[in-house]
């Protein structure tokens, strides 16, 4: 199914939205609906109950989430849970009351156990205990993927789940306190860099492997699984395990990454690890097998990845650093 007509992204401004966005624009045939926060509140159910009537997109595409790091979900459990639950239910059933045929929710790899084999199939979901500090968010994510399989089981929508592995590209979040690895990571050796430090040390052994995707690649595969005809789709998946991985499929050390993160982005000291840090899980990989098999493969390299990131850094370093109020 070619997308055409009116297709509606929620979270826009996000990472993942606006690089959605951006993706449909350029490919011109269609028309891209957005509603700020200010104009449309996504846990307003009457709100968003008036928004779909009005408009009546014929594709749904729900990448808005409340998200944070660590510290974030540990401090604020009850609104990732009760947002992230509340915008998925809004939209999604809307979405049907609507007459929207199709629908992409756009989900998180840390719906998987704490524990899961690696790489993460699609059939680990709720085989095992979740990671303590996400686990909110994680459930409520769970539950969106449930919502839109549920959906399609009694109404015979045709409403579908992308998981992502660890995101990164324009508009990720640098913020020197909150951020993630990437954007974190870039910051600091872009700043040791103007500084001309002699050290830039890392977190931990370095040891810890990670996989990492650039959004443009996420879009892509997200708006490739959304055209895939209803019986290629069903094919791979199953009725009540009906989600989809998105990754490259391959991993880095944390050294590694540091490694080239320091070449990106012109660091010429040395770097160092901190081993007394916590390093968090050894390894979380995803198992991108079945939208492989699907006909989808990533295409943008780390290292490509990373210096058009430093790019769209360095062009809104002064934006960036005025929302910080520095």
């Amino acid at each position: 199914m070619k997308i055409s007509g009116k297709v509606y992204v929620a979270g826009h401004r996000g990472m993942v939205g606006s690089a959605l966005v951006r993706q449909l624009q350029a490919r011109g045939d269609c028309e891209v609906v957005v509603r700020t926060h200010r104009e449309l509140d996504l846990t307003d159910q009457a709100a968003v109950a008036e928004f779909m009537q009005a408009e009546k997109p014929d594709v749904v595409i729900l990448a808005a989430a409340k998200v944070g790091g660590i510290w974030a979900n540990n401090t604020y459990p009850a609104e990732f849970i009760y947002e992230n639950l509340m915008i998925e239910s809004n939209i999604v059933h809307q979405a049907y009351r609507s007459d929207v045929k199709r629908l992409l929710f756009l989900g998180s790899s840390c719906i998987y156990p704490k524990l899961a084999a690696q790489p993460m199939r699609e059939d680990a979901l709720l085989t095992g205990v979740l990671e303590a500090t996400n686990e909110p968010y994680a459930v409520a994510k769970i539950a969106g993927i449930k919502l839109c399989e549920s959906y399609n089981r009694q109404y015979g929508v045709d409403y579908r789940s992308v998981m992502p592995t660890n995101l990164y590209g324009p508009n990720d979040n640098f913020h020197p306190e909150n951020s993630h690895v990437i954007p974190a990571m870039m910051r600091r050796f872009h700043e040791a860099m103007l500084n001309e430090a002699a050290e830039v040390v890392v977190w931990g052994s370095g040891k810890p492997m990670r996989e990492f995707l650039h959004v443009d690649d996420m879009a892509a595969a997200s708006l490739f699984v959304l055209e895939l005809d209803e019986a290629a789709y069903q094919a791979n998946t199953a009725p009540m395990l009906s989600h989809i991985n998105v990754g490259t499929g391959r991993d880095v050390t944390i050294r590694e990454l540091a490694e080239t993160m320091a070449k990106v982005v012109g660091f010429k000291g040395q770097i160092g690890f901190d081993a007394t840090k916590p390093d968090g899980t050894p390894r979380k990989l995803m198992d991108v097998s079945r939208l492989a098999d699907m006909g989808w493969r990533a295409s943008i390299d780390l290292e490509q990845g990373l210096r058009d990131t430093y790019a769209w850094f360095l062009a809104h370093e002064t934006e960036l650093r005025g929302k910080e109020g520095h």
